[in-house]
C-alpha cells in the first residue's frame, strides 16, 4: 500500500489508525457478529457506540452541562437554514459576518426567514481578512450573530471570538473545529460538518445552549426543529450510524495526541512552517492578511500561472495531492487538518523548495 498526503480541503484525510481499526472491524464489531452499518441505532451494540461518541466530544470540546449535543444530518448547508428557523422568529432579524462563500450562503438562506443585518465584511478586500472586533456594527436586539470561524476558500481563521454582549453568538465551525481550544461557553450555538475536523461526510455536529432549544417558527417541519431532536436524542430519525462510529474514532485518536491542547501545538507548527516557507520566497504567494491567517486552510500562488499544471502534475507525482486552488480563487491551497501528518507539511516545503530552485 502506497497512501498518499491528501491536501483535500473536504472530505479531508482521516487518521491513519483509525482507518485501520476502522478496517479490523467493518466486517465484524467487537463480538457483534455484524458490522456497524448494519446494526440497529436502537440495539445495545449500537447505543454503547454513540453513548461514548457524544461523551468524547463533550469532553474534548469541554462542553457545560447546560447545552445539547447533537448528531444531525444535511451538514453545514442544512444549518444554515435551521439556525434561522429555529432561532429567528416571527420578523426576527439577525447578524451575520460575511468572510467568504459560506457566509453568504449562510446569509441568503438567513434572508428567507427574516431581516439580516451584515455587520462587517471583508468582501471588499477579496476576503483576505477577518474584521476586527471594533468594526463589527452588532445589533443589541438581534436574535443572534453569526460567524463563520475558518473560511476554507480563502484561508482565513478568526483569532478572536467576537463579543456580542447578550446576544447569542452562533458559529459555523465545520472547518477548525477540534483544532484549537474553544470556550464553548461564549457560543449560543456552535455547528459543524464532520467532513474535514471530526470524519467522513454524512454527520453534522450541532452543540446548542439548552435555553435556544424549543424556538422554532410555528411552521418549521418537525425535521428541522432542534427541540424534536434533542428530546429524542438524535434519534428522531435514523442517524448516519456509521459516520457518527468513526467520529468516534477520530475522537479516540485525538486523545492519544493529547486532546485538543496536544493538536493544536501540532498545527501551529505545521502552519508555521508552511506559511514561512511562502513567506521567505519571491516565488510564491499567500494572498491572507498574516494576522488573519487560517491553520487549517493555507492558500498560496505560483509567481508565474503558466506553471500551474506543471506544479499539480508534479505534486501529484510525489504523492502530494489535491493542492489546486479553489476554482474561484485559482492558485493553490494545503488544507493541513488535524489528520494531516506533520511528515506531510515536511513533504510539500521541501516540493516547494525543489521547485522553486528549478523553475524559480
Amino acid at each position: 500500500m502506497s497512501r498518499v498526503f491528501n491536501f483535500s480541503a473536504g472530505p479531508a484525510a482521516l487518521p491513519l489508525p483509525v482507518l485501520e481499526r476502522a478496517a479490523a472491524e467493518m466486517v465484524e464489531y467487537g463480538t457483534a457478529g455484524m458490522s456497524v452499518m448494519e446494526m440497529s441505532h436502537r440495539g445495545k451494540a449500537y447505543q454503547e457506540i454513540f453513548v461514548r461518541t457524544k461523551q468524547a466530544v463533550i469532553d474534548l470540546l469541554g462542553v457545560p452541562g447546560d447545552y445539547e449535543v447533537l448528531f444531525l444530518q444535511g451538514g453545514a448547508t442544512a444549518q444554515f437554514a435551521m439556525v434561522p428557523m429555529n432561532l429567528l422568529g416571527e420578523g426576527g432579524k439577525a447578524d451575520y459576518v460575511n468572510t467568504g462563500v459560506w457566509s453568504r450562503k449562510a446569509i441568503a438562506e438567513a434572508r428567507k426567514f427574516g431581516t439580516v443585518n451584515v455587520a462587517a465584511s471583508s468582501e471588499s478586500t477579496g476576503f483576505n481578512r477577518i474584521p476586527g472586533q471594533t468594526e463589527l456594527e452588532l445589533d443589541a436586539d438581534a436574535a443572534y450573530c453569526h460567524i463563520t470561524t475558518n473560511n476554507t476558500i480563502f484561508g482565513t481563521e478568526y483569532p478572536y471570538t467576537p463579543d456580542t454582549g447578550d446576544v447569542p453568538l452562533v458559529a459555523d465551525a465545520s472547518s477548525n473545529i477540534l483544532s484549537r481550544p474553544m470556550d464553548v461557553a461564549r457560543y449560543g450555538l456552535i455547528y459543524a460538518g464532520a467532513q474535514k475536523n471530526l470524519g467522513p461526510s454524512g454527520v453534522t455536529l450541532v452543540v446548542i445552549r439548552k435555553d435556544l432549544v424549543g424556538r422554532a417558527r410555528g411552521a418549521v417541519p418537525t425535521i428541522f426543529d432542534y427541540q424534536i431532536h434533542a428530546d429524542a436524542d438524535s434519534m428522531y430519525n435514523t442517524p448516519p450510524t456509521y459516520a457518527i462510529y468513526i467520529l468516534g474514532l477520530v475522537c479516540d485518536w485525538l486523545r492519544e495526541q493529547g486532546g485538543v491542547a496536544g493538536i493544536e501545538e501540532v498545527n501551529i507548527r505545521k502552519a508555521r512552517k508552511l506559511y514561512d516557507c511562502v513567506d521567505a520566497s519571491d516565488f510564491y504567494t499567500c494572498p491572507t492578511e498574516p494576522a488573519s491567517r487560517s491553520r487549517m486552510n493555507v492558500p498560496f500562488a505560483l509567481a508565474t500561472p503558466d506553471l500551474d499544471a506543471t506544479f499539480l502534475a508534479e505534486t501529484s507525482a510525489a504523492g502530494l495531492v489535491a493542492l489546486k486552488g479553489h476554482r474561484l480563487v485559482g492558485g493553490m491551497r494545503a488544507s493541513i487538518y488535524n489528520a494531516m501528518p506533520e511528515a506531510g507539511v515536511d513533504a510539500l516545503v521541501a516540493f516547494l523548495q525543489e521547485f522553486e530552485r528549478r523553475q524559480g
